[in-house]
């Protein structure tokens, strides 16, 4: 299979002789390297609709430790190339694609079908120093790449508002080849299992110290707010598909994905958007201020009416509405960006979050991508002004973030692009695997109450994971 010449895109519905849901099957390649499943769990929220597959991709672009590479996986050819993971993708994946058309015989689900064909990848935290200089005094022991994103000319796209599934191509082909669960060696279906507790790396009392530290530089005039986390790890064994399966279920996040890399697995439930762009619109939604869930009602309502009327929390969301307005405005039609919804209630099944949502109009001349990097990473889970956020969290988190508050993202051929702020975010690598949790800091903030916060963040990961796979919950 060549990459070229391709001329346009055909798209097809897949009728399955199994009645499967994509989730399920996806799950027969979700230990292949470079699969990814954009899954919506069936959210309305965020204007949720489309689940999109992709295997195969016959181009990628990395960036490790400082150096971005390419790789043509149809020649083997790999090449180290002197620019940055976004501007690498643009050049060597989105510009093979761009002046494709999709075929007049194509079915009118192709107005709005997602994506199709084109660059999708993951864009770790820390993509951000490919940017900007950044000290390095959190430690950086993954194997997982700071940036991985491929070209994929094919997708199978399901419909959650029909249930109806379509097999997009860029080769011409119409039936999707795809293996099948008899077609899986059992190896690789081995189920999933947790071999250690959770532990933090950080005890309660370092997670003050720090809130104390980062007081320290708010009364200084360094920062108004900084993103601060602490990371969970537990010994892991089998295929992380099984705890993805589990966790997307009892989360139900709009922006959920799974990713199959070649030394590691990402696992996301995150129900925060970064950026859309969709006919030169753009849209970021940032989420700002949370508050637990119950299972009484009463309670449950109380506890989503404290977070609207609650000041500090209104004030940290329009603190980063407003970094999030100067960062997309850099590349919008003047005068185009606007907040058409500040202070909205989204209620997920663990919390209750406080979400606004901005929107403006890029320029003719910019590419998403462009856009993308530029405002990388997303204001929400750095704090402002965003840089000095940023040292502030190398110098007070003990590792690295890499895949957490980076972004799972895609931009089809027509150039519509979103993108995910990942939170709720699993990292399966070296038979560890990890998962953080964090918040905003602001000079009110309460130490033991933002500790709090972090643990009803994962309320719906950690207790699902050790319930289901601990390593104590299945003995002999």
């Amino acid at each position: 299979m060549s990459v070229l010449p391709l001329s346009s895109i055909t798209i097809t519905e897949y009728n399955d002789t199994h009645n499967r849901r994509l989730v399920d099957i996806f799950a027969p390649h979700a230990n292949d390297p470079w699969a990814i499943l954009f899954d919506n769990c069936d959210s309305t929220k965020s204007d949720g609709r489309f689940s999109i597959m992709l295997w195969q991709p016959v181009r990628t672009v990395t960036a490790y430790q400082g150096q971005t590479r390419t790789h043509c996986l149809l020649t083997n050819k790999k090449e180290e190339i002197d620019s940055p993971p976004f501007e690498a993708a643009e050049h060597f994946l989105h510009s093979m694609v761009k002046h494709l058309s999709i075929a007049p015989s194509a079915p009118d689900i192709a107005n709005v079908l997602p994506f199709m064909i084109g660059v999708a990848g993951m864009a770790g935290y820390d993509t951000g120093r490919y940017y900007e200089a950044l000290p390095s005094y959190a430690e950086s022991h993954y194997q997982t790449e700071d940036f991985a994103a491929g070209l994929y000319l094919y997708s199978l796209i399901e419909d959650n508002l029909t249930g109806k599934m379509y097999y997009c191509s860029a080769d011409g082909t119409t039936i999707p080849n795809l293996r099948t669960f008899d077609s899986v060696p059992k190896a690789d279906n081995q189920g999933f299992r947790l071999t250690s507790d959770w532990q933090s790396n950080l005890s309660k009392e370092t997670y003050i110290r720090c809130i104390e530290k980062i007081h320290d530089y708010l009364k200084a005039g360094d920062c108004y707010q900084v993103n601060f986390a602490q990371r969970f790890t537990a010994g892991f064994s089998g295929s992380v598909w099984q705890a993805y399966e589990a966790l997307r279920v009892a989360n139900q996040a709009p922006f959920s994905a799974y990713m199959k890399l070649a030394n590691s697995s990402i696992a996301s439930i995150s129900p925060e958007r970064f950026l859309k762009v969709v006919n030169k619109i753009v849209e970021t939604k940032p989420i700002k201020g949370t508050r637990p869930r119950f299972a009484d009602k009463e309670e449950d309502a109380a506890s989503a009416s404290s977070l609207l009327t609650a000041e500090k929390d209104r004030a940290e969301n329009l603190m980063i509405v407003d970094l999030l307005r100067n960062d997309i405005s850099k590349h919008c039609v003047p005068h185009s960006v606007t907040v058409p919804s500040l202070f909205a209630l989204e209620s997920y099944e663990a919390v209750h979050h406080l979400v606004s949502t901005v929107t403006g109009v890029l320029h003719d001349n910019v590419s998403p991508l462009k856009l993308l990097a530029s405002a990388f990473p997303g204001g929400s889970i750095t704090g402002a002004p965003k840089i000095r956020a940023m040292e502030v969290i190398d110098e007070l988190e003990i590792h690295r973030r890499n895949i957490y508050c980076g972004s799972m993202f895609y931009m089809g051929f027509r150039e519509d692009l979103d993108s995910s702020i990942c939170i709720r975010t699993l990292l399966a690598e070296k038979e560890q695997i990890h998962c953080w949790a964090g918040g905003g800091i602001v000079l009110d903030s309460v130490p033991e109450d933002e500790f709090q916060e972090t643990l009803d963040k994962v309320s719906k990961i950690l207790p699902v994971l050790s319930s289901q796979f601990g390593s104590n919950s299945d003995k002999d």
